[in-house]
């Protein structure tokens, strides 16, 4: 199980990677604008805001990697972070969309459920 859950946590790792180059980066481009259903205006108008929530989506995975990097004596640190992760989800499900719960919170759940015993 430990290997399958490396891979989820990874997978988890990476999708907020991903998530920090489309809310710092990308936030205000085509691509972006299309992924989050947002105008230009509005876009123009929050690109500060994504960009702070882009950061810390980084931390995340920042956090995550570090987990994994620790192997065994990262447990902890992957059960904080990878519980971040689902508090992150839930909350934006109850208040931006329900569909954040499926892409954030599912995985994480998922990995966190590979990692305990």
């Amino acid at each position: 199980m430990t290997t399958a859950a490396n891979i989820a946590i990874g997978f988890v790792a990476l999708l907020h990677a991903y998530f920090l180059v489309l809310e710092m980066l990308l936030w205000d481009k085509p691509f972006g604008r299309r992924v989050f259903r947002t105008t230009p205006e509005f876009a123009a108008a929050s690109k500060t805001l994504a960009a702070n929530q882009g950061l810390y989506n980084g931390f995340l995975a920042a956090g995550l990697v570090w987990g994994l990097a620790l192997g065994a004596a990262g447990l902890e640190v992957k059960i904080f972070f990878l519980a971040c992760v689902i508090v992150a989800g839930v909350f934006g499900a109850v208040t931006v969309n329900r569909y954040i719960l499926f892409v954030q919170a599912l995985p994480a759940i998922v990995a966190l459920a590979l990692l305990l015993p």
